[in-house]
């Protein structure tokens, strides 16, 4: 395939490129050691070594950072059943040692997209009732660093599944956790903000709301990020 000229073509060919490479088995030592070092120095794992950014939602479900098969083999024998993957794509290597060590520890992996810059999308929050009632626990779910992916579906869950409150769903995303309020990831805030005054002080439920009141065109446009903290989490701590 040769290399496109112009550059969303050529940002799409690395892409598919990098996923022909890691979305495949582990097929030797050299392999394997590549794909640590792709987790390790490419995709910061080595940061994650030392802080996984681990926490337990409610009973079933924990919430992390990208595991490393040391990880994954702990919490396996804790009893783990299941991993949500909230990354998508296959283009890194800690996707390759992530698939191999569920494999080897009997772990499920599956996938729940989410984006942690852009207002939750409709027909995935819909989905949610059945992904989650869908799900064999106790259950990990994790995106890079373990902030605002997993945050936010960790308050999903609790809105979804224990029927908590906004306020309770909210301290998923907290700067404790690493999730930064003001840059561009705060259009999660923005979005349970959004359930707390137009719905759940309406005595409407999570699921209600998005059903019959949730706009996340008009919610994408009110949000205004702040540059500087936009600049720490994008740039400095190269988040996804």
């Amino acid at each position: 395939m040769p290399k496109p000229v112009h550059s969303d073509e050529y940002y799409e060919w690395r892409r598919l490129k990098r996923e022909a490479r890691w979305n495949r088995p582990i097929g030797s030592a050299r392999e394997r050691i590549r794909a640590w070092l792709d987790l390790l120095f490419v995709d910061h794992g080595i940061l994650r070594l030392v802080h996984l950014n681990r926490h337990r939602v409610g009973q079933n479900l924990l919430r992390s950072a990208q595991p490393s098969p040391r990880d994954i083999a702990r919490m396996a024998r804790e009893g783990l059943k299941t991993i949500v993957n909230l990354r998508g794509g296959r283009s890194h290597g800690a996707w390759q040692l992530e698939r191999d060590a569920a494999e080897r520890h009997g772990v499920a992996i599956v996938d729940f997209v989410l984006r942690s810059r852009e207002a939750p999308d409709r027909e995935s929050l819909l989905a949610l009732p059945a992904f989650f009632a869908g799900l064999d626990y106790p259950a990990l779910a994790h995106c890079k660093s373990g902030a605002d992916r997993a945050g936010l579906f960790a308050a999903l869950y609790l809105l979804v599944v224990e029927g908590a409150k906004v306020s309770e769903a909210r301290r998923e995303l907290s700067l404790l956790k690493g999730h930064f309020r003001y840059a561009k990831t705060g259009i999660l805030d923005a979005f349970l903000e959004d359930y707390a005054e137009n719905g759940e002080k309406r005595g409407k439920t999570f699921m209600d709301w998005v059903r019959e009141d949730y706009d996340p065109d008009a919610l994408q446009k009110r949000f205004r990020p702040k540059r500087l903290h936009s600049l720490v989490a994008d740039t400095l701590l190269r988040r996804e």
